[in-house]
């Protein structure tokens, strides 16, 4: 989690392939830990195409099938399911927007919002804007993300920077309260 920490949560992505890959992987987290995924994160990579988009919305039943079989995933038939369809949504959003990272930067004026919580207990759940992403995601054919999901892959991409201060990464630089 430290490596996961210091090296990638936070900081802003802005390519496809990586947002679709934490969108995906928030999906399969929920209700489980990010430790639980972080674990299983190379099998996904493998198993579902190193997370081209196109590549995922092809798949078919079968392959549906041959994810539920391997113990290296989560094997949530619904998720895995919406992983497929989270493709083909995607697909529908960079048609429309461009990219991925177009659709989600424009959400925060393409600059990560910093909130600098005080301390980790102050770091919220969920925010309203990610209920409107949420929703927006649902409505253009997403599934599980949910506003809980939807703020844990906005911290996770960098469209919010939730480090606390005395944190290395944070932005600003005070010690973090106890």
């Amino acid at each position: 989690m430290i490596a996961y920490h210091d090296r990638e949560w936070g900081r802003p992505v802005r390519d496809d392939r990586t947002l679709f890959e934490f969108l995906v992987l928030e999906g399969a987290q929920a209700g489980l830990s990010w430790q639980t995924i972080l674990n299983k994160r190379e099998r996904y990579r493998e198993d579902f195409a190193n997370f081209d988009i196109a590549k995922v919305a092809a798949f078919r039943k079968s392959d549906v099938a041959r994810l539920m079989r391997d113990p290296g995933i989560v094997r949530n038939r619904l998720k895995i399911e919406a992983a497929i369809d989270n493709a083909k949504a995607a697909l529908a959003v960079q048609a429309e927007f461009g990219s991925l990272a177009a659709y989600f930067w424009r959400f925060v004026g393409n600059k990560p919002i910093v909130n600098a919580p005080r301390t980790l207990a102050d770091v919220p759940a969920m925010t309203p804007l990610a209920a409107e992403i949420s929703k927006d995601l649902r409505a253009r054919g997403f599934r599980f993300v949910g506003p809980t999901i939807v703020y844990a892959f906005m911290q996770a991409v960098g469209l919010v920077d939730d480090h606390v201060p005395g944190c290395f990464r944070s932005r600003t630089k005070k010690p973090m309260s106890r």
